[in-house]
């Protein structure tokens, strides 16, 4: 299928590594032209150099997602270089790890910047004259509870990034801007945290391999891959929606 999404002109946060990466990845393959960001100037320099030899021009900037000033004043760096904005799709955070400051973290790295960068970017995104469109990556724990663990910020956060994504939606469909997310179950990639599970606590990595029917854990370009569609004209009367990428891990009808 021709997802029609060459020469499209598409943000990614948090694209040197993992998910980001993948998703980058198979939008300059698809013939997109790249902003990409991340925290740490050297693997994403090394990031846009590999992205940029597949054809794309690409914008990168090392950028932290809880400098909210910063992150607006990269998406508007971005599409003066790019010439506008196609889509846009908010894809960091700031982990699961049960800190002290795990609700603070929540707020200031995940559901902040996802607000502030749908803002900054609506104007763009409402004069593209292919129809703009915002993917919100988003998790499994966003839909269910984490009991016997009990209350986590994680799941919270990405709840209330969902419902925003949702009313987005809602509120943008009038102007022709998509609005969509899609939750990942457990992704395994080389120095990420499910990576980490397997060798530090292979009993628990075991205990979640087990729960998925699909056999395995998930990749990141499987992630890519279902984003990429929702962003594309090819998903061109699909808003509002949640797409779970998770080998079924989630009892659920």
């Amino acid at each position: 299928m021709d997802l029609g999404l060459s020469g499209a002109r598409v943000l990614v946060t948090g694209a040197s590594r993992g998910i980001g990466r993948a998703i980058a990845q198979v939008f300059a393959e698809e013939g997109a032209d790249l902003a990409v960001c991340a925290r740490t100037p050297e693997p994403l320099a090394e990031a846009a150099g590999e992205l940029s030899a597949t054809g794309a021009r690409v914008y990168a900037d090392p950028v932290d997602v809880s400098d909210h000033d910063a992150l607006t004043a990269f998406l508007g760096a971005a599409a003066e270089f790019l010439g506008g904005l196609d889509v846009l799709v908010s894809n960091v955070s700031g982990g699961s790890a049960r800190t002290p400051d795990q609700w603070e973290r929540g707020l200031n790295s995940d559901l902040l910047p996802f607000v502030r960068l749908a803002e900054a970017a609506h104007p763009h995104l409402a004069a593209s004259e292919r129809g703009g469109s915002v993917v919100l990556i988003s998790t499994t724990s966003a839909l269910h509870t984490t009991a016997p663990a009990g209350p986590h910020s994680y799941g919270a956060a990405k709840a209330a990034l969902n419902h925003h994504a949702a009313s987005l939606a809602r509120a943008w469909a009038p102007e022709g801007i998509r609005v969509n997310t899609v939750s990942p179950g457990p992704i395994e990639f080389p120095g990420g945290g499910w990576d980490r599970r397997r060798e530090n606590d292979p009993a628990f990595y075991e205990g979640i391999r087990e729960r998925i029917p699909y056999g395995r854990l998930g990749r990141p370009e499987e992630v890519a891959r279902a984003t990429a569609y929702l962003a594309s004209p090819a998903a061109s009367y699909i808003t509002g929606n949640n797409l779970v990428v998770d080998g079924a891990f989630l009892d659920r009808i």
